[in-house]
């Protein structure tokens, strides 16, 4: 089997032990070993290059950079929330709140409108990306994890290892991909972000961060992210959980729930 070994890799990230439902999704376990040693792909590191406050009462679940502005989707009954936030000094500069009954999940941006996932509920909110004003809502079945636009359709997760393509119009699913490393499938695929024609997912639970081929559902690349909270602050700290392509660069953004820093990092081999 390809993931096999939980309690050594959550030991090794030092990842506090709290209650699945504070994570947000579900009750299944994963396991980094397999992941972390595939020898097909090319391993990768998150080299630090810049760090910025973040805030640390935000439950992330979904993070995009566009035109300059950061946009944070939050989790949690009652405390989700999408807000647009200046990435240099994490200052919140709108935020819309959403119905107690919703779970917020994955965002993304396309052009002046904005999706958000919602957890259990199976509701997609589209929004307006100016005044982050809800414009209509969306069903769609099974549960909504993390959410992309790859410049023609969206790519959703729903926690397992398929990743399902939608129109950014309509929300439609036009078909999908079974995203696998050395031919086994790799579950708990979470937060994702489009960029450069792949797919980056991380995997639930853990500071794996994978490059998928969207044609395919290959694993072409695996990066190893852990190590960028200190020590003392992991223990206050939930999981990794939110990645966001800088405009223009090879950099991304990197967070977690209830982290207290944003990472702007590279991907650089191991």
């Amino acid at each position: 089997m390809l993931m096999t070994v939980l309690v050594l890799g959550m030991a090794q990230c030092g990842t506090p032990q709290v209650p699945a439902e504070q994570h947000g999704q579900g009750d299944r376990e994963q396991t980094e070993q397999g992941i972390g040693h595939a020898g097909s792909v090319s391993h990768l590191r998150a080299d630090v290059t810049r760090v910025r406050a973040h805030d640390r009462s935000a439950f992330t679940q979904g993070l995009e950079l566009a035109g300059g502005i950061l946009y944070e989707g939050t989790g949690k009954h009652g405390q989700s929330v999408l807000r647009a936030v200046d990435p240099h000094t994490g200052r919140v500069l709108q935020e819309a709140h959403l119905p107690q009954e919703f779970f917020g999940e994955g965002i993304t941006v396309v052009g002046d409108r904005i999706w958000q996932l919602t957890w259990r509920s199976g509701v997609a909110i589209l929004r307006d990306r100016a005044s982050l004003t809800e414009i209509d809502r969306m069903r769609y079945e099974g549960e909504g994890w993390g959410l992309c636009h790859d410049g023609n359709r969206l790519v959703m997760s729903d926690g397992s290892a398929r990743l399902t393509f939608r129109d950014p119009e309509t929300f439609a699913p036009t078909g999908g991909i079974t995203v696998r490393l050395g031919g086994e499938p790799v579950e708990e695929l979470n937060e994702l972000e489009c960029a450069d024609g792949s797919i980056w997912a991380n995997v639930w639970k853990s500071h794996r961060i994978l490059r998928i081929d969207p044609a395919s559902g290959r694993v072409t690349a695996v990066v190893d992210a852990s190590g960028l909270l200190p020590p003392e602050q992991r223990a206050q700290a939930g999981v990794l959980n939110g990645i966001a392509a800088v405009e223009g660069t090879d950099e991304f953004l990197l967070t977690g729930k209830n982290w207290p820093h944003l990472y702007r990092v590279r991907f650089v081999p191991a």
